[in-house]
């Protein structure tokens, strides 16, 4: 069933939250006791592997979330695990987390770096995971990280750099790409530390991408705005232009966005039941087209209207409404044209695979902006968020000829008002944008569109 969804849905990857032993269920797993050892809530370790095989067999790779950052203080666990500290540090401002009452690993000690990386090497090598995510980076880097003065000791050099952390992310990158070059590694880093998705050789962590927690925040702030009042926002949706390119980005949407009274993504957002719906239409079509790699967490594909809940099933009945099956065909729609539409994807991390165009026309709550793949390839994305159509909307293109629009997010297909689109457009010589072309074009409410020559 797991893998019928997701096929159905087009994502190509799934992202297990951790699948270590962990004693506490609440805990999601984030609170590892057996660094080596799958949890029960996987069945047995062949049937987790029976489980990942099938997902390989299909298509879909795996990735694991994977928490080197900190772990509980269980009796039964690596606490004092000798009577003495020999995995964390003695020193509760360097081997307590306050957050989360757990200990933290002493990064400078060889046998526990030696563990740790062996564990994320075992994964890859015995469960044939494709990808590690790794959890709370930002924690592991910082000495500070949500302690206030008189509760860290700084390094050597009066700074607040974990340096002995630091290395161990780096020799966890130099290690695993070594040995396997076509895995993927992911930090979930929340701070501007550079080079996180750079190379070792060029004083990076070495990562292969990183979370844009930054377009997340900013974004879901815009959309749950009334659109009467985004124009005084424009810069919530225009900001990530800036930093596009500094990391590799994953455009995440995870589980954090949707528990303890968060909400769900759908309940989010402003309006009536349809406005809510084209909102989250646009969310994802935003999210698609811009630079980066995405990620959706489970439930969102559909529209879940209750914030998850780990307690219990998703509410998997919606699946017989036709409008969360609509939503569903939306994401899958998406997942498709990323997969085949070489300019979506191709230069997801390169800064000549974007042509930032309208960002300016706040008045009207409209941005546009152009991906460009490797062989030239463009796709014209326009977004209009608000309710109201904007009809004969000019804005520039990088080449003449018919252009046609290739998806519309108020498609009846979707669930929209299907103000499509079916006829090609020509382009002018009319020059607008920084471009040698324009065309004029109808721009849906609430919604992206994409179109193409």
């Amino acid at each position: 069933e797991l893998v019928a969804h997701v096929l159905r849905a087009g994502f190509t990857h799934v992202e297990f939250l951790p699948l270590t032993h962990h004693p506490f269920y609440g805990s999601w797993g984030y609170q590892c006791l057996g660094y080596f050892a799958p949890s029960e809530f996987f069945g047995s370790p062949d049937e987790l592997k029976y489980l990942i095989n099938h997902l390989h067999q299909n298509g879909i790779g795996v990735i694991l979330d994977w928490v080197p950052a900190h772990f509980p203080t269980d009796d039964q666990g690596l606490a004092s695990f000798d009577g003495t500290h020999l995995f964390e540090h003695s020193d509760p401002r360097k081997g307590f987390h306050p957050d989360w009452n757990t200990s933290i690993f002493n990064y400078g000690r060889h046998e526990v770096c030696a563990f740790l990386l062996s564990s994320a090497r075992f994964w890859i090598e015995e469960y044939h995971i494709d990808g590690i995510r790794v959890d709370a980076v930002a924690s592991m880097l910082y000495l500070d990280y949500s302690r206030e003065d008189g509760e860290w000791v700084p390094n050597a050099d009066g700074g607040n750099q974990k340096w002995d952390a630091v290395n161990f992310l780096k020799r966890f990158n130099e290690s695993l790409y070594g040995a396997h070059p076509g895995i993927l590694t992911i930090a979930e880093e929340s701070t501007a530390w550079p080079g996180v998705s750079k190379p070792t050789f060029d004083g990076g962590l070495g990562f292969g991408c990183k979370w844009d927690m930054g377009w997340m925040h900013d974004t879901l702030q815009y959309l749950q705005r009334d659109p009467v009042h985004r124009k005084h926002h424009h810069n919530e949706i225009t900001f990530r232009g800036v930093y596009a390119f500094s990391e590799n980005y994953v455009l995440a949407l995870s589980h954090d966005e949707v528990v303890h009274g968060k909400g769900s993504i759908i309940n989010k957002m402003p309006g009536d039941e349809w406005q809510k719906r084209a909102n989250v239409r646009t969310l994802f079509a935003m999210q698609f087209a811009q630079p980066g790699k995405k990620l959706l967490f489970m439930g969102m594909e559909f529209g879940q209207w209750t914030e998850w809940n780990h307690e219990e099933s998703l509410d998997w009945a919606l699946l017989d409404h036709p409008n969360h099956i609509a939503l569903l065909d939306c994401v899958s729609d998406l997942n498709h044209l990323y997969r085949t539409e070489e300019a979506l994807y191709s230069t997801d991390f390169d800064a000549k695979g974007v042509y930032w165009s309208v960002m300016d026309d706040h008045e009207q709550s409209v941005l546009c902006f152009i991906r460009i793949g490797k062989s030239g390839d463009a796709i014209l994305v326009a977004c209009n968020l608000t309710p109201t159509i904007r009809e004969g909307y000019r804005v520039g293109v990088p080449s003449g000829g018919r252009w046609r629009e290739i998806f519309n997010s108020d498609s009846a297909r979707y669930g929209g008002s299907n103000c499509v689109s079916d006829s090609p457009v020509e382009a002018d010589d009319r020059g607008a944008h920084g471009q040698s072309h324009s065309i004029e074009i109808r721009l849906p409410p609430l919604s992206v569109v994409y179109w193409k020559v």
